[in-house]
């Protein structure tokens, strides 16, 4: 059998998902099983008594005396249930270990604890004497298929048995091993704000147990808050320390111990006070959403009222998931209070929102915002912003949109959405969500639940097949425990990304909370701690009521029921049975494990059978009575997906936007709601407008294109899966709809007389999507203060924005509303005016003008357009002042936008701040001075919308000169309002409009000076789009030109006619026009004769580049003249001319014939670059040229005054560069240097004349290199003074050198000399003194710079030169002086025994050394034999009388004085007569060597 694709396709979501631990744990228990199956019979027999007798041992059943039983009783007999007490606070659950034999330790126990719950002593089989208590009761016989099946039910537990005792044994080899244990607990606090606090606990258990802190199951990171936290742990004693308690630190903090033996927590909690005092700062801090003290408080206390008003709102939104967006409005409240802030709330679909890691308020004291931190589908919704004060609210609404994250596979579906968890118990959770809006192209298959313990991040698969149905029972939690889930769905291409994870849920039976002792409140993070009270034994519990199936599909069926009454104190579980229909046999469906929650899910089930189930509870004392069945059920879904919705219905709403109405789905039940999905007409491709379902029969699609036309259809929505779509609806062209317009606004007095006034008013915001036809004015008195009824002012609609109502009484009060009526209909009518008096007004200065509106918005200007006051006063106006501020700005912030008054009822404003919002003001002067001032206007902001195009003006090719303008927002009724200085171009106008779609042109029909003005155009049903152009009598001037260039083209021309020499000596001629076309002419004129392509013309035409051109392959005598080209392009003419004649001819004749010879030297061997020199870094000369064109038979041959001295035969040159160096460079070296290239292709020399001054030159070149080279000055010390050098390459006499001391040329003596020594330059000082101090400089002088090497002979410098020259000095004198021998000692001398020897030497030293002889290093004394002399004290003398054999050995004579000492060393050898040519062939032998 075939892996279902998305385990084989997806391994990280198949069985290997699972934890490690669980892989562990399989993986024991299966090596058990195994071993046991290998074991003999007779160990199975015997094991069997083991058990059942440790089964007695171990059971809380009271004993009761055996009876006796046949075997056949015996054998039918029925087997009882023990269950153990179960206690909340003995809990131990295995954690995380670090090591793989923890972990397998850890498997094992949950094995152990499995295994002991299904057996050894959860479920424990009685001895046969335990049981005789039923035989009172009614003895029942039983078919043989009950017995064997009771039967094969005891083999099966007894082998159980076995296996709990042998895995005990194995867990008893170490028996050191025991559970974390709290020996001490930390204790609750209160504390008061800014105090510490200190939680203590002492913990025991081996191995040594890990401690955690957490903070409502959060772990307290001491890390991360060095400042607010410190952990300590010291010999099993754990502290928690926490720095300036705070109100947010009022929580429940739990320490859990964990090791291989399991995990143990203890709970305490910390309550943090405040001081009853003043307002807490932080309360009034702008950015606090809500505070205690609110507007409702204050106005109620001081009887304050306050004014809201929400000026900037947010619009419909779209977004995209993972996204971060905001939403928000600016409100302004008057009174404003700096203490006290408004109450800011956001609600979705009508739902308070709470701050939370998902989106995040904030209230700066102007704006409110609303941040999504990251967007998911879940926060698709109506969003509304709420501010509350008294006597209300104000709120504002917009729909935010948000759209899928693109899959991490393509065509996989989008992730399902608001997960949520319901019927929470203690073991036990139905996870519920929706589907997605997109399927990725392929039905959805199923959905895949994930569970993550909170404060982990391991999430763990809960389902290992899909599941199709929206809601999933998810059993095996762990009580106390709480978890987290998200959903994936899938389809056949792949798995989508996981939902947004729901809210953390605790695993805990609410029908327990009664039971529960009270803790501690605090925030809560989703985990609940169980402390049950302590259990009373001894009581069956009864019979659990109200079972009943809670829901049932194909893949499972949930049951429900509730704990029975008679149940004691202690924890009590659950087993459920099953019974197929047509059968009497019951099957326990939880064979291994009771279930703890009154909740259970049963799977595995057949599909179309029915089934009944019963539930039965047990505890310590053992198991209750079955509850009542259920009746037959049959496996199936028995919920349908709901049926495709009716009709669907589009009407217009916006320009972006339509509205959907749709009939609902028939007998739907548990509907969630409608998917809505458009598509471009014929596109077929359908895409959604809501990805979260909407609830109800209209929802408004946004984000649509304008003036496109869309279908729409419609699913519907519930757990069991979605619809079939509705058929498609009608196309729908998207524009605004047509509605009544609304109300005007800011009516205000322009004129008032004895019986009547002149009302004006402003258009309104909103004109319904077509254009306003007229207005109706109302009117009531006002009398003692109260108003009377309505009276219409007028029965036709005026058209006008300014009436004059007639027929009212003077001095009356009236107050005034006026409504707007378009096609729709008639709008609602104005708020009330303010009451107005009916008199005449006297004044002399003019009334206000009225109806300022705008124009050409742009980001730094717009343009004011006015209505000259109804009242013009005394005298005619002739002027207007208008004045601007910022819209926020004080009243004293108005400043003038003109400071000379100007005529026209229009003004440009320039100057404005980009992104700032401005309202403006007009007041109208005459001669008795400024009049009344106007109503300000509706505040604009100076932005430059994004698509804004501006007017330009075209001249055709017929020289029609036009304005244009296009506008990208113009819809099918939009119409193009042209206008000259602002005022409707009349008829006859000496403009044409034309216009067509977008795009409207003004059509001049004959320019002249009488045109200049302001030239605009206004779109309507637009955000006022407009733009203008200024003719002025230059601009027009221009155009006229430019017009008649239309009408007389001329062929634009880049060049003019240009003349250039080629190789070869060829002339080109040649021009280059803007453009040309194909079939433009060309004539060429010669002299006014025209010129055709031949022998001695070549002519070229190249319309891509407009390049024209003539070649000519040699200027003769007779070519000068003048040469023109004449240029013919349709109707555009042009022509060029370029005139040769004298001079200018014939110096371009003889550069042409030059050109022409350089070709013919070039096809031969040649120069490139001619024969020169260079000085090198060595300070050689070296004459270099380069050639080209060379080849192996080429001789290159150098030549000095005539005469050959060197060939190139070889060419081993580089870059064709041909050298001679000249070293050392010499007079003699001047002369004419010549380089010849020859083969038989040609000739070409090279000739470098090196005499008189171009000598000069090359010799002071080099005397520059020479004195560059030329090293720093250095100073040496000798016995007779100081040695200045320095060393240069080589010197030549023409390089002059002198010496400086102090900046004097020094004059030379014998004391002190210069010289030059091969390389060297050198100064000598002998004796040197004091004055010989100071600063020396070398001057080397090339002929034309100097060049300088310095030295600083003083201070320290000086005096080590001194001293080593002290130094120097008194080594000679001893040298000189010292005692040595100066000659006249042999080395070796042979004598014949019984002769005499006398030697003599000479001796030096001053004083007069003194002189002794040594034989073998020891001193001889003058006697009769030897006899020793010393006279003058120069000569010594060294005599021996009649020597013998005794006199051989090595003499010295050592002289010494105070200078020093010298040895002189010989060797005397006596012989004897007969040993004489021994002697002799060793003289021989010694002279050989030597």
């Amino acid at each position: 059998m075939s892996l279902p694709f998305y385990q084989k396709h997806h391994q990280h979501y198949d069985r290997a998902y699972r934890s490690t631990d669980l892989q562990l744990a399989v993986k024991e228990y299966s090596l058990e099983e195994k071993h046991q199956k290998s074991s003999s019979s007779h160990k199975k027999s015997s094991a069997l008594q083991v058990v059942e007798e440790s089964s007695l041992k171990l059971s809380p059943r009271a004993k009761r005396p055996k009876k006796f039983q046949s075997s056949e009783a015996k054998e039918n007999e029925l087997d009882d249930y023990v269950v153990p007490i179960f206690r909340g606070r003995h809990q131990h659950i295995t954690g995380i270990t670090d090591t793989e034999e923890e972990r397998i330790k850890e498997s094992a126990a949950y094995v152990a604890r499995r295994n002991l719950m299904a057996t050894g002593q959860g479920i424990s089989a009685l001895p046969k004497s335990s049981v005789g208590y039923v035989q009172d009761e009614e003895y029942e016989k039983k078919s043989r298929n009950t017995m064997i099946r009771e039967s094969a039910d005891r083999i099966s537990l007894r082998k159980k048995m076995k296996e709990t005792e042998d895995f005990h044994k194995k867990l008893n080899e170490d028996r050191l091993l025991h559970a974390p244990e709290f020996v001490i607990k930390p204790r609750s606090h209160t504390v008061w704000e800014n105090q510490n606090v200190k939680l203590h606990c002492t913990v025991t258990g081996w191995p040594e147990p890990r401690v955690a802190w957490y903070k409502n199951n959060v772990p307290v990171d001491d890390q991360a808050h060095p400042e607010k936290y410190k952990i300590e742990s010291r010999y099993g004693v754990h502290s928690l320390e926490i720095y300036k308690c705070d109100f947010d630190d009022t929580a429940q903090y739990r320490v859990s111990a964990m090791n291989v033996k399991g995990e143990v927590s203890t709970y305490s909690s910390l309550v943090v006070k405040r001081y009853k005092g003043e307002l807490d700062e932080r309360t009034i801090q702008p950015g606090t959403v809500s505070i205690p003290f609110s507007y409702d408080r204050v106005s109620a206390d001081y009887g304050i009222q306050f004014e809201i008003h929400v000026v900037e709102r947010f619009s419909v939104a779209f977004g995209r998931e993972g996204e971060t967006m905001s939403i928000g409005c600016t409100v302004a409240i008057h009174p404003s209070l700096k203490h006290i802030q408004p109450e800011i709330e956001w609600y979705r679909d009508g739902v308070l929102l709470q701050p939370c890691k998902w989106m995040k308020m904030h209230w700066s004291g102007e704006r409110a915002t609303l941040t999504f931190t990251h967007l998911n589908k879940e926060d698709e919704g109506l969003y509304t912003m709420r501010v509350v004060a008294r006597p209300g609210y104000e709120q504002h609404s917009a729909y935010v949109f948000v759209r899928d994250a693109d899959s991490e596979v393509a065509g996989a579906p989008t992730a399902p959405l608001d997960v949520e968890c319901l019927d929470a118990n203690k073991d036990y959770v139905i996870v519920s969500w929706k589907q997605p809006a997109v399927d990725g192209g392929s039905p959805i298959v199923g959905y895949f639940v994930d569970r993550c313990e909170v404060g982990t991040t391991q999430w763990t698969q809960c389902n290992d097949t899909p599941v199709k149905f929206a809601r999933f029972p998810v059993t095996g939690l762990i009580e106390g425990r709480s978890y987290i889930f998200r959903v994936r769905a899938v389809n056949k291409v792949g798995i989508s990304r996981p939902s947004r994870v729901s809210e953390p849920v605790a695993a805990l039976d609410p029908s327990d909370r009664a039971r529960l002792k009270g803790l501690p409140s605090a925030p809560w993070t989703g985990q609940i701690i169980v402390t049950e009270e302590e259990p009373a034994e001894g009581i069956v519990p009864g019979q659990p009521t109200e079972l009943a199936v809670t829901e049932a599909t194909k893949n499972y069926v949930v049951l429900s029921w509730k704990p029975p009454g008679q149940r004691g104190h202690e924890g009590v579980m659950y087993y459920v049975e099953k019974c197929t229909m047509g059968s009497d046999t019951w099957q326990r469906v939880n064979t291994e494990i009771p279930v703890k929650s009154p909740r259970f899910a049963v799977f595995d089930l057949a599909e179309g059978k029915s089934y009944s189930f019963r539930v039965r509870c047990c505890n310590s004392a053992g198991i209750g009575e079955p509850s009542e069945a259920t009746d037959a059920i049959v496996v199936g879904d028995k919920l349908d997906i709901p049926k495709a919705p009716g009709h669907v219905v589009p009407s217009r709403n916006t320009d972006t936007s339509v509205v959907i109405n749709w009939e609902e789905s028939r007998d739907a039940k548990e509907l969630v709601g409608y998917y809505i999905e458009a598509s471009l007409v014929g596109a077929n491709k359908w895409e959604p407008c809501n990805n979260k379902p909407v609830k109800g029969k209209r929802f408004t699609c946004h984000g649509l294109l304008t003036g496109q036309k869309y279908n729409f259809r419609v699913r519907a929505v519930n757990a069991a899966g979605i619809s079939d779509c509705s058929q498609e609806s009608e196309a729908i062209e998207v524009k605004a709809a047509i509605a009544p317009p609304a109300p005007p606004y800011d009516i205000t007095v322009l004129e008032c007389v004895k019986d009547s006034m002149v009302l004006g008013w402003k258009q309104p915001k909103f004109q319904g999507g077509t254009d306003v036809t007229g207005y109706y004015v109302n009117f009531r008195e006002i009398i003692g203060g109260k108003p009377g009824k309505w009276q219409e002012a007028n029965i036709k609609p005026v058209s006008e924005r300014a009436y004059r109502i007639q027929n009212l009484k003077e001095n009356m009060i009236y107050q005034f509303e006026v409504q707007a009526a378009n096609m729709a209909g008639v709008g609602q009518p104005s708020k009330p005016s303010h009451c107005i008096k009916c008199e005449e007004w006297t004044i002399a200065v003019p009334g206000p003008p009225y109806d300022i509106r705008f124009t050409e918005v742009r980001k730094n200007s717009m343009v004011l357009l006015w209505n000259a006051p109804v009242y013009s006063g005394r005298s005619a106006v002739f002027g207007y002042y208008v004045d601007v501020k910022e819209t926020n700005a004080p009243e004293e912030a108005w400043e003038s936008v003109n400071e000379k008054s100007t005529a026209n009822r229009y003004i440009k404003a320039s100057g404005l701040k980009e992104g700032v919002s401005y309202v403006f003001r007009v007041r109208a002067v005459n001669m008795a001075g400024v009049g009344k001032v106007s109503d300000s206007s509706d505040p604009m902001i100076a932005e430059t919308r994004p698509g804004t195009k501006e007017m330009y003006v075209d001249v055709d090719d017929d020289g029609v000169i036009s304005l244009v303008y296009e506008c990208a927002e113009a819809g099918p009724g939009s119409k193009f309002v042209w206008s000259k200085n602002y005022e409707d171009i009349t008829d006859p106008s000496p403009v044409t409009i034309e216009t067509k779609g977008g795009k409207t042109r003004a059509v001049f029909k004959d320019l002249s000076l009488e045109d200049v003005g302001i030239y605009s155009c206004a779109v309507s049903d637009t955000d006022g789009a407009s733009s203008s152009y200024t003719l002025d009598e230059d601009e027009i001037k221009r155009l006229l030109q430019l017009s008649y260039d239309h009408k007389f083209p001329i062929i634009p021309l880049k060049s003019e006619l240009a003349v250039e020499l080629l190789e070869k000596g060829r002339v080109r001629f040649w021009l280059q026009a803007e453009s040309l076309s194909p079939k433009s002419q060309v004539k060429y004129v010669f002299n006014d004769r025209e010129i055709t392509h031949g022998e001695k013309y070549k002519m070229n035409k190249d319309t891509k580049t407009g390049i024209v051109e003539m070649f000519m392959d040699r200027l003769e005598d007779e070519d000068e003249g003048t040469f023109t080209f004449q240029l013919q392009d349709g109707k555009a003419t042009n022509q060029s001319s370029l005139v040769l004649i004298g001079d200018v001819f014939k110096n371009l004749q003889k550069e042409a014939e030059f050109q022409r010879q350089e070709w013919f030297r070039k096809q031969g061997p040649h120069f490139v670059e001619y024969l020169s020199w260079e000085v090198t870094p060595e300070c050689n000369v070296l004459l270099k040229c380069k050639v080209a064109n060379i080849r192996k038979d080429t001789s290159i041959v150098w030549y000095k005054d005539e005469r050959e001295i060197m060939v190139d035969e070889k060419h081993d040159f580089k870059d064709g560069v041909c050298t001679l160096l000249i070293t050392e460079v010499t007079k003699k070296d001047a002369g004419v240097y010549e380089v010849i290239l020859k083969d038989d292709r040609g000739k070409d020399k090279s000739i470098l004349k090196l005499t008189d001054e171009a000598f000069k030159n090359l010799i002071n070149e080099v005397c520059r290199m020479i004195a560059l080279s030329a090293t720093e000055l250095k100073i040496q010390s000798t016995e007779e003074g100081f040695r200045l050098y320095s060393f240069v390459n080589y010197y030549m006499e023409d390089l002059k050198i002198n010496w400086l001391h102090k900046e004097s040329k020094i004059s030379y003596t014998d004391r002190v000399k210069s010289g030059i020594t091969g390389e060297q330059i050198w100064l000598k000082i002998k004796e040197p003194t004091d004055k010989d101090k100071g600063k020396y400089t070398l001057e080397l002088f090339d002929g034309i710079t100097g060049h300088k090497r310095t030295l600083d002979l003083s201070g320290q410098a000086y005096d080590d030169a001194y001293a080593e020259f002290q130094r120097l000095k008194q080594a000679a004198i001893a040298e000189k002086n010292r005692a040595r021998v100066t000659g006249g000692l042999p080395d070796v001398v042979t004598i014949q025994e019984y002769k005499s020897l006398n030697l003599t030497c000479n001796i030096w030293g001053d004083p007069v050394p003194e002189v002794k002889w040594l034989k073998n290093e020891r001193e001889l004394v003058a006697d009769d034999h030897f006899i020793l002399k010393f006279e003058a004290g120069k000569y010594a003398s060294f005599t021996i009388n009649k020597v013998s054999t005794a006199d051989s050995g090595k003499y010295s004579i050592r002289v010494k004085n105070k200078y020093g000492t010298e040895t002189g060393d010989f060797t005397v050898s006596v012989f004897k007569p007969e040993e004489e040519e021994t002697v002799a062939q060793t003289e021989q032998k010694v002279g050989e060597t030597k």
